[in-house]
């Protein structure tokens, strides 16, 4: 039987979707997660798509207790941390909340590792760590910079991870920095659900589409792209949940830490996926230009080399195949979980 894996926030969007991948492969699952931003109706999905239970656990990574009872009740081998907070725009209105959450969670659950002596670990990062690139395909060794405070806190748990692991080379540390995840499993049960306003592209097309917002804002048709809007490296979130399988196995074949890009390596434009999102569903994204948002910058997508030399890992699924498993998941789930 394959290792039991330990996902934190393992009911929000990624996380579902990769405890789906790990438990189709045999891994049992751990879940925690205290529910602030994802519905337990997931779980029964996640059952049903793979055949197989799972445990739940509803607790805040903050909770030490809790932590260190499931390491002395689970034989837990790696642990993918996905929990905290994500919005951007949130975070700059709310800086302590984010850093409390996400820099404490993490914190908090290398604490509890260490204390359970297991020192393997996937990190959910984020692309938003390079800031502005200096240049495009973005390589793993480009300069880090972030321009608010959700990335701050990817930055400094990056940051807390490179040291744990230079002080201790018992630590193995895959650190994956995410470009822009979208889509949703083809079955149509698990997807992404935002809170209001959803902060994200496709969400937006999606809800748009369904007559649940009039428009689209696409904030900036001015920038040095081909046809003036924001360039994006969009990524399938199922290719982005197998990135995570992948990254366990060379933790555990190599006995080694890594930090990769999960993107596709290929930059769309906001304006070619509203175009594309429309081509495959059939239905019209009515959308308006608007002034650019502050801290946005004109393109950003992934350069992939290390992640597929070192990972074997590589995107499968295209644009196409993004909006409309996203469109699916929208028709049978208008009001989310």
């Amino acid at each position: 039987m394959k290792p039991k894996i330990l996902i934190t926030g393992g009911t929000g969007y990624i996380g579902s979707h990769t405890a789906v991948e790990l438990m189709e492969c045999g891994h049992h699952v751990v879940v925690m997660d205290n529910l602030c931003n994802s519905s337990q109706k997931v779980l029964e999905r996640l059952e049903a798509l793979a055949g197989k239970n799972l445990t739940f656990i509803e607790a805040d990574v903050r909770h030490t207790p809790t932590l260190d009872k499931i390491f002395h009740e689970h034989d837990i081998q790696g642990v993918i941390h996905f929990a905290g907070l994500k919005a951007v725009g949130e975070s700059v209105l709310q800086p302590l909340r984010y850093f409390d959450n996400n820099v404490g969670s993490t914190l908090c659950l290398l604490q509890a590792m260490d204390r359970a002596n297991l020192r393997r670990i996937v990190f959910s990062s984020s692309a938003t760590v390079y800031g502005d690139p200096e240049h495009v395909p973005i390589p793993e060794s480009s300069k880090l910079h972030v321009t608010n405070p959700y990335g701050r806190t990817k930055l400094i748990c990056e940051d807390i991870l490179r040291d744990l692991q230079q002080s201790d080379s018992r630590w193995h540390v895959a650190i994956l920095r995410y470009f822009n995840p979208v889509g949703a499993h083809s079955s149509g049960t698990i997807g992404e659900q935002p809170n209001g306003i959803p902060n994200n592209l496709m969400p937006y097309i999606t809800q748009v589409a369904s007559g649940k917002r009039d428009h689209l804002s696409i904030f900036g048709n001015d920038y040095t792209t081909p046809d003036g809007t924001g360039v994006r490296d969009y990524i399938h979130v199922v290719d982005l949940a197998q990135g995570h399988l992948a990254a366990l196995t060379y933790l555990t074949e190599h006995q080694q830490s890594i930090t990769v890009n999960l993107g596709t390596g290929l930059g769309v434009s906001v304006k070619q996926l509203a175009d594309i999102f429309s081509e495959v569903t059939g239905v019209p994204v009515p959308y308006h230009y608007a002034n650019r948002r502050t801290g946005d910058v004109a393109a950003c997508y992934a350069n992939t080399f290390l992640a597929e030399t070192k990972l074997n890992w590589k995107a499968k699924l295209g644009v196409e195949r993004m909006c409309s498993d996203a469109w699916r998941w929208q028709l049978q789930n208008p009001e989310g979980y």
